[in-house]
């Protein structure tokens, strides 16, 4: 199987590595704590890669550009979730710290990568 041009990005990359750590960190929560936060925290962790890979899927266009503000909006769900299970004592505050680092980084690169894509073009008023 080939590699896509997707994940070669290195956003993608670590979006792969956040959603994967996420998913360790939820496995062993009880049925409830699954249920209600952790099935919100590993979908809007795997949204980010989802989105991403969605974009590139279309090229370097404004839809690109869209997907990848749709993945920052992931980002921040992400964060939120992440906020709630360290708040309901479900991940230990070095956990968390730790992914909130990724996080930080992979926001960071999200930004390079709009950059990267450039602005949308001006629309025309009529």
């Amino acid at each position: 199987m080939g590699t896509t041009n997707f994940e070669r990005l290195q956003g993608y990359q670590l979006a792969e590595a956040v959603a994967d750590r996420v998913w360790g960190l939820v496995v062993p929560w009880d049925r409830f704590a699954k249920d209600t936060v952790g099935q919100q925290l590993v979908r809007a962790a795997d949204s980010i890669g989802a989105n991403i890979a969605e974009g590139t899927g279309r090229g370097p266009t404004r839809d690109n550009r869209r997907f990848v503000r749709i993945a920052r909006g992931s980002l921040n769900e992400t964060k939120h979730w992440l906020r709630r299970a360290r708040q309901r004592g479900l991940l230990t505050q070095d956990r968390a710290e730790a992914l909130f680092a990724l996080l930080d980084e992979l926001a960071a690169r999200h930004d390079a990568y709009l950059t990267a894509l450039g602005k949308s073009p001006a629309r025309k008023r009529t």
